[in-house]
């Protein structure tokens, strides 16, 4: 029979364990602020219902799951189910991934278009060093003061979205880049050569 004492010192360092995970993520998104944050009592409600699923789980299942968990965050709220791709492509970890991927939630909105959008076509599958980059290039948009509207976030995943349909495979996030700096210099906003932008 086993030790029940070690059950509970295993479940105490695996809640130890993700915490420092947790506290790792949000240390790295905060390197460069692009977007507040959603507050932490507001994750941490999720987190709550993200413990009772088994990961790794495809995007389907989070959303399956816990779709309809209300996210508050300074700008309004979204339902989970509008920043979570409905994909079986995409597979999370644990909770601390689907809480990275949502806790910036006017990026995370648009990357689930985009993602989608890819779903749709087998030949347009996504690496994760290719997510990453079209997900900073949307943070780097997000980021510029003067676009109160997010305007440039939701023209490159419009512009993502049709090439994606169009040519049935992911823009090189090259060229992504490049279109985001092509809107931000035709709309007035300075880019400097030695930013993300600065193509």
């Amino acid at each position: 029979m086993p030790d029940r004492k070690e059950g509970r010192d295993k479940q105490a360092r695996d809640r130890e364990n993700r915490q420092r995970r947790r506290e790792v993520l949000e240390e790295l998104e905060r390197w460069e602020e692009t977007e507040p944050p959603v507050e932490d009592d507001e994750l941490d409600e999720l987190d709550a219902e993200l413990e009772t699923m088994a990961f790794p789980a495809t995007g389907v299942e989070v959303v399956d799951a816990v779709g309809a968990h209300e996210i508050g965050f300074d700008e309004g709220a979204h339902d989970l189910a509008e920043l979570v791709p409905r994909t079986a492509t995409e597979t999370y970890g644990g909770p601390e991934a689907v809480r990275a991927r949502v806790q910036r939630p006017t990026v995370a909105a648009a990357m689930k278009r985009v993602v989608e959008a890819a779903d749709e076509h087998r030949s347009a599958e996504f690496g994760s060093s290719q997510y990453e980059a079209y997900e900073r290039t949307l943070r780097e948009l997000k980021a510029i003061d003067a676009d109160d509207d997010d305007e440039g976030v939701e023209v490159i995943a419009d512009w993502l979205v049709e090439r994606i349909r169009e040519a049935e495979t992911l823009p090189g996030s090259r060229n992504v880049r490049r279109r985001a700096a092509e809107f931000c210099r035709s709309n007035g906003y300075e880019v400097r050569v030695d930013e993300w932008l600065g193509i």
